[in-house]
């Protein structure tokens, strides 16, 4: 990767988009970014989306504008009237829906973007899709794409008649084509249909397949939750150069510049960060006078803290033990496969609704008839555990 300057070094200015404003150099930029080192993939049959935020967006866009997908193979639906409109003034042959399964009637890809509380409500409309005699759901070959934070594969399978998922996080650099995408889907999705996937999460920038669901949950942590640490970072660094005596203007592009292209820089050699970051602290200089306010004020711990805390939200709103991290009683162990960590089955001769009726969790029935595994503490072990500290 190689940076080219004009005159004095400058920071590239990006300006927030509507749909209305979008431009084929940002659709270039997808392509160059992806598509030189892919090979053709057939585009789907339909593709619908539930919800017209700003992922969506992202999304639809270089769909359309690279080719891949033409516009009046996309279907969307959104509460809101409003948001739809701003996508048929861009895309005139696109279809707006005004139900849900009106949206995803004969689709072969359904993105679920929305919100995660309104997944019960969601799920309640494509299972009423299913039973409407007018309405095709393709519940068999049909692919149930969700860019949803915190909700496992597994409620989506309970949730709806469709029996392939492909669950994704993607992040806010994907608004601009700069995203980084970690996805997963179920075993029973053929290569070519990943291979389409793929193709349509790459729209967005850069895009990591995994073959384990928890590592989505830990990719949130880092990628999908990450923009925000980096821009609390630039606001510091920012408001730190106007006390000092920049303006904000300055000292913004100072910034800006500083990030860029040390995130370049890295990316380019490909050296270890604390190689880098020692070839530019001298002894006794100005930067190891910083570097020491940093180790004193636990910076790299805070960093730490702050990402095990973002993993474990993102396991407690999925339902999951959010029980890991450094100073958590249960040992650490390597993730189980995709196929063994989420099974899905209640234990013999329990139901659904045996579970609502007990009003105790699906977590806590199988607890109480399954074994822990090996490693994993028991409620026993965490109370006998919790009485020593007592004691002492």
């Amino acid at each position: 990767m190689m940076l080219a300057y004009r005159g004095s070094a400058m920071v590239p200015r990006v300006v927030r988009r509507s749909v209305g404003q979008w431009t084929a150099a940002r659709a270039l930029l997808s392509t160059n970014m992806n598509a030189s080192d892919t090979p053709k993939v057939d585009s789907f049959d339909k593709i619908s989306f539930i919800g017209c935020g700003k992922m969506a967006e992202a999304m639809i866009a270089p769909l359309i504008e690279t080719g891949f997908q033409s516009a009046k193979d996309i279907a969307i639906y959104d509460v809101s009237k409003n948001a739809m409109d701003r996508f048929k003034e861009q895309y005139e042959d696109i279809q707006l829906c005004e139900s849900i399964p009106d949206c995803v009637d004969g689709a072969d890809l359904i993105v679920a973007a929305i919100k995660p509380q309104n997944c019960c409500k969601v799920f309640q409309e494509i299972r009423r899709a299913a039973e409407m005699p007018n309405i095709t759901l393709r519940s068999n070959d049909a692919i149930l794409l969700s860019i949803i934070a915190g909700k496992p594969m597994q409620d989506f399978l309970d949730g709806t008649p469709i029996s392939k998922m492909a669950r994704s996080m993607p992040n806010t650099p994907a608004q601009i084509g700069k995203g980084m995408t970690v996805w997963t889907c179920t075993p029973n999705i053929e290569l070519k249909e990943r291979d389409q996937i793929k193709h349509v999460l790459s729209c967005m920038g850069k895009s990591i397949f995994v073959d384990d669901e928890s590592f989505i949950d830990m990719s949130t942590s880092i990628s999908g939750s990450g923009p925000a640490y980096i821009f609390m970072l630039m606001e510091a660094m920012i408001d730190a150069g106007v006390h000092m005596g920049f303006s904000r203007n300055t000292a913004t592009t100072l910034v800006h510049q500083t990030i860029l292209g040390s995130t370049l820089y890295a990316m380019e050699t490909g050296l270890h960060p604390a190689i880098l970051r020692n070839s530019v602290t001298s002894p006794a200089g100005t930067t190891a006078s910083a570097m020491y306010e940093l180790e004193n004020g636990k910076f790299r711990t805070v960093i730490k803290d702050a990402i095990w805390a973002c993993y474990r939200r993102s396991l407690e709103m999925g339902g999951q033990d959010s029980n890991v991290g450094p100073g958590r009683i249960t040992y650490n162990q390597p993730p189980a496969p995709m196929t063994v960590h989420y099974q899905g089955a209640f234990p013999p001769g329990l139901s659904r609704e045996d579970m609502i009726r007990s009003g105790l969790s699906r977590e806590d029935i199988i607890r109480s008839v399954i074994p822990a595994p090996s490693g994993e503490v028991t409620d026993e072990e965490r109370n006998a555990a919790n009485e020593k500290k007592k004691e002492k």
